[in-house]
């Protein structure tokens, strides 16, 4: 009758966020009493969050401030765990305790793996502003420079000389000109880095 439903495993990237699905089909004469998410790590098992008739309560210092289970939606018990650590791999496992109309107790759990992993700054790709590269003197656009892996991702503007160099021009994902002038032709580069 009341089934939870989950996944096996979970890729996280290192300092971004993750959510463990944990979710069941409310059905009548069965009121949710305690729903629980404990960690398996070097085999031993710690209560990470704890929602009761008391309110919900993190009991892991580590992750306070860091995980939350949705409040308003019946039936949805999922984790979210933000800026993941690398300690934060392990076995996550969810728990429910539904209390039925004639008192008994029913308890489900399923269990899901985390697996926390950095991931390198992917090669950048950039964006043009809605007219384009191709532009009137005296017009507004900006570049954006885009790339994928761990946050935090930094971002770096250069622009081509005709020697061949590039010469260093802001930091940030996007390079804005207010009104461009004939001078601005030319080759643009971005580069992206994180940790």
């Amino acid at each position: 009758l009341l089934d939870l439903s989950g996944v096996h495993q979970v890729t996280g990237t290192w300092m971004g966020s993750t959510t463990l699905p944990c979710t069941y089909v409310p059905s009548e004469g069965f009121t949710e009493q305690t729903l629980s998410w404990s960690v398996e790590r070097d085999s031993s098992i710690s209560t990470i969050f704890r929602r009761d008739a008391s309110g919900d309560h993190i009991l892991l210092s580590k992750f306070r401030g860091r995980v939350s289970v949705p409040k308003e939606s019946p039936g949805n018990a999922s984790l979210l765990i933000e800026n993941l650590e690398m300690p934060d791999s392990g076995h996550y496992t969810c728990q429910v305790i539904w209390r039925s109309t004639d008192n008994s107790l029913i308890t489900r759990e399923v269990t899901t793996t985390v697996k926390v992993v950095k991931v390198a700054a992917t090669k950048p790709i950039i964006r043009a502003g809605e007219l384009g590269l191709t532009l009137p003197a005296g017009a507004s656009t900006s570049l954006t420079c885009q790339a994928s892996g761990s946050p935090p991702i930094t971002y770096r503007w250069f622009r081509g000389t005709p020697a061949g160099k590039a010469t260093f021009l802001t930091s940030g994902a996007e390079l804005a000109w207010h009104s461009l002038r004939l001078s601005d032709s030319g080759m643009y580069f971005c580069e992206a880095e994180n940790r």
